[in-house]
């Protein structure tokens, strides 16, 4: 199963990073290229345990919905998210939580299994992992900048 490991550091408050990381309405912001909206479920707000959203994006030309669910859930140190429908086979996200020294560690492991067999693990390997990575990459840099600006969710 692909994995996707990512480390970014960020100045400020394990606290703050920890609920920009679960804003729905960030999150729609940080996805801009991919026109995602939240369109069932949690639709805006901090999403918690238990709660789901389902996101309607578009992806390679395609618009595409993916519901996913959080089912692990100890703030401010993790959240787990993972996919209950949508195009992967399957997918789990988890978001890890530690700060030293006034510098917030967000971590983040995101496991998936494409669709398609053998199809889905060369898509992975041409195009699929670093298309993933970029979304997350891209992510990541708008909850860095909107949680060094000291706002608060």
């Amino acid at each position: 199963m692909p994995k996707i490991e990512l480390a970014t550091y960020i100045k400020a408050p394990q606290e703050v990073v920890f609920d920009w990381s679960r804003s729905i309405d960030l999150h729609i912001e940080s996805t801009a290229q991919t026109h995602e909206k939240a369109v069932a479920g949690k639709t805006s707000g901090l999403i918690s345990l238990g709660e789901s959203v389902t996101w309607r994006a578009k992806h390679f030309g395609v618009y595409q919905n993916l519901t996913s669910k959080i089912i692990q859930f100890d703030r401010p140190n993790s959240f787990t998210d993972e996919m209950q429908k949508g195009a992967f086979k399957s997918f789990t996200h988890q978001h890890l939580f530690s700060e030293k020294e006034g510098i917030t560690e967000m971590k983040d492991l995101f496991e998936y299994q494409s669709p398609w067999g053998i199809l889905g693990k060369l898509a992975n390997k041409l195009f699929l992992n670093r298309y993933l990575t970029n979304l997350l990459e891209k992510r990541n840099s708008v909850i860095k900048k909107i949680a060094e600006s000291g706002q608060i969710p």
